[in-house]
């Protein structure tokens, strides 16, 4: 898949929990992507550019890398 398409709908499921506040957004995303993601997916975006990622994607992200 598309890295550019990966930080998309990163940022759009960080966007969706937005609204829950930061730290519980940060945790929501990271599960989301955790439980739903293929491994090929999470692989993919964890070796890609992430500098298009919004602030709680980023931060979730990086929870995912530890």
């Amino acid at each position: 898949m598309d890295s550019a398409r990966l930080v998309y709908m990163a940022n759009q499921i960080a966007r969706n929990f937005a609204a829950q506040g930061e730290d519980a957004a940060i945790a929501a995303t990271a599960q989301h992507i955790r439980d739903f993601w293929d491994p090929r997916m999470k692989a993919a975006i964890l070796a890609a550019d992430l500098s298009g990622l919004e602030p709680i994607a980023r931060i979730a992200l990086a929870q995912l890398k530890t």
